[in-house]
């Protein structure tokens, strides 16, 4: 089933579309830094463009907030992107070696937001337990995302779209990537998955996300590890072709080992 933004999963533990943000009170057609709350709670850069040289220099990253439904300013403010939706053409393909693939129809410049990575919000029980039924040959959509706080707490958010998503289902894994994933909250802390562009994408270009979370992150911002041996036959080889691929999916063992 399509659908263009995150949904509760089956378990209903977590529904992305609850709204417990407040609004921001800002009259303004566009909201501007530091009037703006929702601008002042995290990144203030809203078309994100200036996120990729400055990930470069810093060990973190700001959270991204963008307006909300409860907001004053109009549907034209400058920090309402994500929540826009896909407004690129995409086009879902036959790939040679890798299944379904997604490629830009258009030219895509750096930094742009292209789609958000839809489907069904799971709590952590669901997830694994999502997980776990799967057989070897199955093809795996679960996404498990971690924050990791000043605090050193760590916020997960796991998104499955095999039932229910959008184009980012389709979207393969690259071990040199043309797109990065940014968590952005628009009216609560479930984030919406949302994909950029790494670098500026040529028409006919297929478009691809590092699974692991390695790119444009700290290097020990993931918790893929060297698998053990009896572990390999549940990875998938890595088909992307590039210079420094890694042979393998990134392996995350979190979600199939037992409590």
């Amino acid at each position: 089933q399509y659908s263009p933004d995150s949904v509760a999963g089956a378990d209903g533990e977590i529904d992305p579309t609850e709204v417990t943000f407040p609004g921001c009170s800002c009259r303004r057609s566009s909201c501007v830094p530091p009037e703006c709350p929702c601008l002042s709670r995290g990144h203030s850069d809203s078309s994100l463009s200036l996120r990729l040289p400055e990930q470069q220099e810093q060990p973190f990253s700001r959270p991204v907030f963008e307006c909300n439904s409860l907001c004053q300013c109009g549907e034209g403010c400058q920090n309402r992107l994500v929540q826009r939706g896909l407004q690129l053409r995409l086009q879902v393909f036959r790939t040679a070696s890798k299944g379904w693939g997604v490629r830009a129809l258009e030219p895509i410049p750096r930094g742009s937001f292209v789609c958000e990575y839809a489907g069904e919000v799971l709590g952590f029980a669901e997830a694994r337990r999502r997980i776990q039924a799967q057989k070897p040959q199955d093809s795996n959509y679960i996404i498990a995302v971690r924050e990791h706080l000043h605090d050193g707490r760590v916020m997960e958010t796991f998104v499955d779209p095999t039932r229910v998503g959008n184009v980012g289902r389709f979207l393969n894994h690259s071990c040199e990537p043309n797109l990065f994933m940014v968590p952005v909250r628009v009216d609560s802390m479930v984030p919406k998955l949302a994909l950029f562009a790494a670098a500026d994408i040529a028409a006919g270009e297929e478009l691809s996300y590092d699974y692991s979370g390695r790119f444009h992150n700290s290097p020990g911002a993931s918790r893929e590890h060297k698998p053990l041996e009896e572990e390999n036959s549940l990875r998938k080889p890595c088909y992307c072709g590039s210079r420094t691929c890694a042979s393998f999916l990134p392996w995350d063992s979190s979600l199939f080992s037992t409590p």
